[in-house]
C-alpha cells in the first residue's frame, strides 16, 4: 500500500463510498472523514499527501477546513468538490494560494483520478524540493520532462545556457548557483498541466493555452512552499514575462523581471527554438541565434540577448 495517504470528507456516506470505489484499482491509502472536525483531526495525527472535500456540509465548510489545514500541515494538497453555481468560490480560493484544485459536481470520473494524482505528484515535488541536494533537483526536473516527450534533456541545456549567461555576467557564485537550480526547475508547475495539452500537435486554443500561462505560478508557489530560494522562485515565476511587458503572469517589464529570471528566459526560447517540438522541427542553432536576436528589446533584455552568440560557441551543434 502507498504510504500516500487520500483523506476524502463529505457528510454523505454514499458519496465517500463512491469516490473510494474509483481508486480501487490503485495502490493508495484512502481515508474517510465526514465532517471538518474529524477531518482535523486525521491532518494532526496522520501523513495526509491529498485532502479532498466537499465544500458544503454542516458546521465547518470545506474552503473553511482547507484554509485552516494550510495553517496546520501546508504540505498537504487541498482539493475542492463544489457545485457549479459555487465556481466563483473555488477560483478565488485556487487564486488565494489555499486550493490546488477544484472538481464540479458531479464529475468525471477519469478527471477526478487524474486531479488526485496529481495531487500526489505535487506533495511529492514538496517533499523532494525540501531535500534541495543537487542530486534530487535534477532527478526531479528530469521526472517533470517525462509528461512532454519533446523536452528531454531541456532542463539541463537551459541550466548550461543560464549559467554561462551569469558567469558572463559576472554574478556572484551563490546566484549563479541557484540560477543552474532555478534552470532544471523553470517548468516544475507544468506537473499540473495534462500530457494531452503539452503534447498536442499544433496550436492550443484559448482554454488551453490559459491553463498552460498558470504553470509558473503554480511552480512557484510549490518552490515557496519549499522553502526554496527567492532567486528559484523569482525563475520560475518569471521566466515567461517579457522585456516589453507583454508576457506572463504578472505582465512586468524591463528590470522590473529579476535579472535571473531574464537569463533563464532567453535560455529557454533559445533551447525551445532549437530542439523539436510536437508542432515543428528544430531550428538550427544559427537560426535560433537570429531569432533571438530580433527578439532584442521585446522579449528579452538586450544585453542578455546580445552575450548569447558569443557563448553558444562553447555548446557547437555536435554537442546536442
Amino acid at each position: 500500500m502507498n504510504d500516500d495517504i487520500v483523506l476524502l470528507v463529505d457528510d454523505e456516506r454514499n458519496i465517500l463510498n463512491s469516490i473510494e470505489r474509483l481508486f480501487s484499482e490503485d495502490d493508495l491509502s484512502i481515508l474517510k472523514a465526514g465532517n471538518a472536525e474529524e477531518a482535523l483531526e486525521l491532518v494532526r495525527n496522520r501523513n495526509i499527501a491529498v485532502l479532498v472535500s466537499d465544500n458544503h456540509m454542516p458546521g465547518m465548510k470545506g474552503i473553511d477546513l482547507l484554509s485552516t489545514v494550510r495553517t496546520v500541515s501546508p504540505d498537504v494538497v487541498r482539493i475542492l468538490m463544489t457545485a457549479y453555481a459555487d465556481l466563483p468560490t473555488a477560483i478565488e480560493a485556487i487564486n488565494r494560494g489555499e486550493v490546488f484544485r477544484f472538481i464540479v459536481k458531479p464529475w468525471d470520473d477519469d478527471d477526478f483520478i487524474r486531479t488526485v494524482k496529481e495531487g500526489i505528484d505535487r506533495f511529492r515535488i514538496v517533499r523532494a524540493l525540501k531535500r534541495a541536494d543537487e542530486a534530487t533537483l535534477l532527478s526531479l526536473a528530469r521526472t517533470i520532462e517525462l509528461k512532454d516527450k519533446y523536452t528531454k534533456g531541456h532542463c539541463d541545456r537551459v541550466a548550461s545556457y543560464a549559467v554561462a549567461i551569469a558567469g558572463a555576467l559576472n554574478l556572484p557564485g551563490e546566484t549563479v548557483r541557484d540560477i543552474r537550480y532555478g534552470g532544471w526547475l523553470h517548468d516544475c508547475g507544468k506537473i499540473g498541466i495534462p500530457g494531452s495539452i503539452l503534447n498536442k500537435p499544433g496550436a492550443l486554443d484559448d482554454d488551453e493555452f490559459d491553463l498552460i500561462k498558470k504553470h509558473p505560478a503554480w511552480g512557484a508557489d510549490v518552490a515557496r512552499q519549499a522553502q526554496l530560494s527567492q532567486v528559484i522562485v523569482n525563475i520560475i515565476l518569471h521566466h515567461h514575462e517579457r522585456f516589453d511587458g507583454k508576457g506572463y503572469p504578472s505582465g512586468i517589464g524591463g528590470t522590473d523581471i529579476p535579472v535571473e529570471a531574464r537569463i533563464v528566459a532567453v535560455a529557454d526560447v533559445f533551447d525551445a527554438l532549437t530542439s523539436d517540438r510536437s508542432y515543428r522541427k528544430a531550428y538550427s542553432m544559427k537560426k535560433g541565434m537570429e531569432i533571438i536576436r530580433s527578439m532584442r528589446g521585446s522579449s528579452f533584455d538586450p544585453e542578455i540577448a546580445d552575450l548569447l552568440p558569443l557563448l553558444i560557441r562553447e555548446y557547437g551543434e555536435e554537442s546536442r
